[in-house]
């Protein structure tokens, strides 16, 4: 380790923090070079690639690492990076996650803030999310596990209409839960 204490491992040689690697970083003594619009110039040692990638006023980027020789291509690396990120951003967009939101709940919960509950519960499913109604039993209370249970079944015929159940805990342990999923996303 050296004394400045930012030991990088080996090979980093200050390399910019980039999935590819570009121009003088490229270790490779030969490359199979593509051109721009998808030319092949064939294997060249690294400082023919790097001169026509100067000519040509692009850079070299390594986009095959793995292969024998690795493969690299002539292009704007800034407008690559943009492009990649673009489709990053829109493969996130399209991807749908799925929370689970916890409501928490007794087994002596009154009926008028189980509505409560139960009316937030409908908002989250509606909004596509799972929802866990959670119960804890402290000290004595253990023994009323059964009517814990009679609670949850009231919770599931208020929402059978609009989800369905993803996951019960087995009745041991102080606590149980159930987890309803939205009817559309099963």
């Amino acid at each position: 380790m050296s004394k400045s204490g930012n030991y990088k491992g080996r090979g980093s040689f200050n390399r910019p923090k980039d999935t590819h690697r570009t121009n003088k970083y490229i270790r490779a003594k030969e490359v199979r070079l593509v051109g721009e619009d998808g030319e092949q110039f064939g294997i060249l040692k690294i400082e023919d690639a790097l001169a026509k990638a100067q000519d040509a006023g692009l850079d070299l980027v390594e986009v095959a690492p793995n292969g024998k020789p690795p493969v690299c291509k002539l292009l704007d690396y800034g407008k690559f990076k943009y492009k990649e990120q673009k489709k990053q951003a829109e493969a996130r967009k399209k991807r749908n996650e799925i929370s689970i939101k916890e409501l928490r709940i007794r087994y002596r919960t009154d009926k008028g803030d189980l509505d409560t509950k139960l009316k937030k519960a409908r908002q989250f499913l509606e909004e596509g999310d799972k929802v866990k109604f959670s119960m804890r039993f402290r000290g004595r209370e253990i023994a009323h596990m059964d009517l814990g249970f009679a609670k949850f079944n009231e919770i599931k015929e208020e929402l059978k209409d609009i989800s369905i159940i993803d996951e019960q805990s087995p009745p041991r342990g102080r606590q149980i839960f159930i987890v309803f999923a939205p009817l559309k996303a099963a």
